[in-house]
């Protein structure tokens, strides 16, 4: 449902949009906690760049690029962010975090 609302926000395909946010949501269930409070911003910007920001409640448990083996099944989620986006990065506040990466035209 959160990948359609991002499309419709934007107003139309932006696949990368809706992996960067799927991907950064994922991260937070499954190192924070199901059920954990998120605020997603999707904001455009100059140029056609997009920034995603995802901000929860936990500030200790920061994202870590890791490179996965064929094997593993897990790791992969940050080094796709990596990959599609022009950069990102995670700002830390008090009791809360924001993971963002900034893509270019959606």
């Amino acid at each position: 449902m959160l990948r359609q609302r991002v499309r419709e926000h934007l107003g139309g395909p932006c696949a990368e949009v809706q992996l960067c946010v799927s991907e950064m949501l994922g991260n937070v269930i499954r190192h924070v906690g199901e059920g954990t409070p998120v605020v997603v911003r999707v904001c455009g910007g100059a140029g056609g760049r997009v920034r995603v920001e995802v901000t929860d409640s936990d500030a200790r448990a920061l994202p870590v690029l890791l490179r996965a083996g064929g094997d593993d099944e897990y790791g992969r989620g940050l080094a796709l962010l990596d990959a599609v986006s022009l950069r990102w990065g995670v700002r830390r506040g008090e009791g809360h975090k924001t993971v963002w990466c900034d893509l270019g035209e959606a």
